[in-house]
């Protein structure tokens, strides 16, 4: 593969869509062929299995089946989109990928951390992310924001603990793998976040050309 594999991840309300696009933007100045996708989702068949994920319904979902539907998401994405454009040399910008899986499965719902390393293997083979930006900001920030947009989806009416939780998992992963990650910190203004994506830039453009 000679692509580049640039995930988002976050919580709530932390701009990865926002930013994600703008990361694009100044890719695409470069004349650098940047592709946009995000999780769960990013195919017909993987939307349809975001929408079960996230719909609050009066049934409750098992932890381990939310974990399986994430994969079989992950999956089909993979197959159809990402792994392809990454083959043609493609900037790959995905908003969240299995380090969420990590942080919201694994941290927020308490599943095993190896039960996720394993699917992690059995779906992605060798594919990891060559780059990781983790939007950070404090919890009850973020829960406003995600608040304001309107109706909350199944997992943004979690508790506070619960995204405590995930907010953790993030910043222990990139504290453990500091060569991938990059903490941004998404609570200061949209045009602070930015800047602090214009710094990275210099690296990133390396990276893809690399």
């Amino acid at each position: 593969m000679s692509g580049l594999f640039i995930t988002l991840e976050g919580p709530e309300g932390a701009g990865k869509s926002t930013n994600r696009e703008y990361l694009a933007e100044r890719l695409r100045e470069q004349g650098i062929e940047v592709l946009l996708t995000r999780e769960p989702g990013g195919t017909p068949l993987a939307e349809r299995i975001r929408e079960l994920l996230l719909a609050p319904s009066a049934e409750q979902m098992a932890a381990d089946t939310e974990l399986l539907l994430v994969f079989a998401a992950r999956a089909q994405h993979l197959a159809q989109v990402i792994v392809p454009a990454l083959g043609r040399g493609t900037v790959v910008l995905c908003d969240r990928f299995t380090d969420a899986t990590y942080a919201y499965q694994g941290g927020g719902r308490g599943l095993s951390t190896a039960r996720i390393a394993q699917l992690e293997s059995f779906v992605q083979g060798e594919l990891r992310p060559d780059l990781t930006l983790v939007f950070d900001l404090p919890v009850e920030v973020g829960l406003s924001r995600a608040a304001a947009r309107g109706r909350l989806d199944r997992f943004e009416q979690e508790g506070q603990n619960f995204f405590e939780a995930v907010r953790q998992t993030y910043l222990q992963r990139a504290a453990a793998a500091p060569a991938r990650y990059r903490v941004l910190d998404a609570a200061q203004s949209l045009a602070g976040v930015q800047q602090s994506i214009d710094r990275l830039l210099p690296e990133i453009l390396e990276r893809c050309r690399g």
